[in-house]
């Protein structure tokens, strides 16, 4: 859909935002955003940079503040359900000089469903292994998380999300620093994600990959440009409107391709 909607029955999406707006020092950087996002599938959230994209992340999530505006996930609060949504940051927001091994990135996941004191159980040990494994990282699972690959951190870093378990995925730029095979198992195990009921939604820059990668897109700059099925909303014209300049014309000519 091109326009803004109003918030509408909480029974069908997941996610909900509605007259969203933020400001930096006085500086708005998200105006206006209204989103309606569905359970069950891949969402690529698409606009050049400095388009707002992490921040609407973060205001989503209550990580900062915003001037007005309402959202709901799952029909409530973000701070009511956290241990229903995971969030996956850029891998330079992650401090990696941290002495942590593998097992333990991964075992953090498991900690909003246990009180402070409590002890993992077998359920949670035994989600923190499948999680390992689906990422073909368990024979790494003694290292020290700085002396991986920027690939094999990003792995790390999506075990400790599947072993939260959430029902809402946050991915901000997932695929930076990775090679191709690991990429596509990503997007391999976020399309799982999907199929099983979930809610994805990745922050993404590489256009030539979008057609093949998202059942739905969000193009946004400082405000929503347009947002749905991904053959509908990716043309030529609106991922120009959103990027203008920023978007080179061999990204322009490959789109319709």
């Amino acid at each position: 859909m091109d326009k803004s909607e109003p918030m509408a029955n909480q029974d069908q999406y997941a996610i909900q935002v509605e007259a969203l707006n933020v400001s930096y020092d006085r500086k708005r950087v998200l105006s206006a955003v209204y989103l309606n996002l569905k359970p069950g599938l891949v969402y690529g959230l698409l606009g050049p940079n400095g388009a707002g994209k992490s921040t609407l992340f973060k205001a989503i999530l209550d990580l900062i503040d915003v001037d007005t505006g309402r959202v709901l996930i799952n029909g409530g609060s973000v701070q009511d359900i956290r241990k229903e949504v995971v969030y996956v940051p850029q891998r330079d927001d992650v401090d990696l000089s941290f002495p942590a091994t593998v097992y333990d990135v991964v075992r953090m996941g498991r900690f909003p469903h246990v009180s402070l004191m409590q002890r993992l159980g077998k359920a949670d040990k035994l989600a923190i292994n499948e999680a390992l494994e689906k990422l073909g990282i368990s024979h790494l699972r003694d290292r020290q998380i700085g002396q991986l690959s920027g690939g094999q951190q990003q792995r790390v870093f999506l075990a400790r999300a599947m072993a939260q378990q959430a029902d809402i995925w946050f991915l901000d730029e997932p695929f930076v620093g990775v090679d191709a095979t690991t990429e596509a198992r990503i997007m391999t195990l976020l399309h799982d994600l999907a199929n099983q009921g979930r809610t994805v939604i990745v922050i993404h820059h590489d256009l030539s990959t979008v057609r093949n990668y998202f059942d739905q897109v969000i193009l946004m700059n400082q405000r929503i440009v347009a947002y749905g099925k991904t053959s509908e909303i990716f043309t030529d014209e609106k991922v120009a409107e959103t990027y203008g300049s920023q978007t080179s014309i061999q990204h322009r000519t490959n789109l319709l391709g």
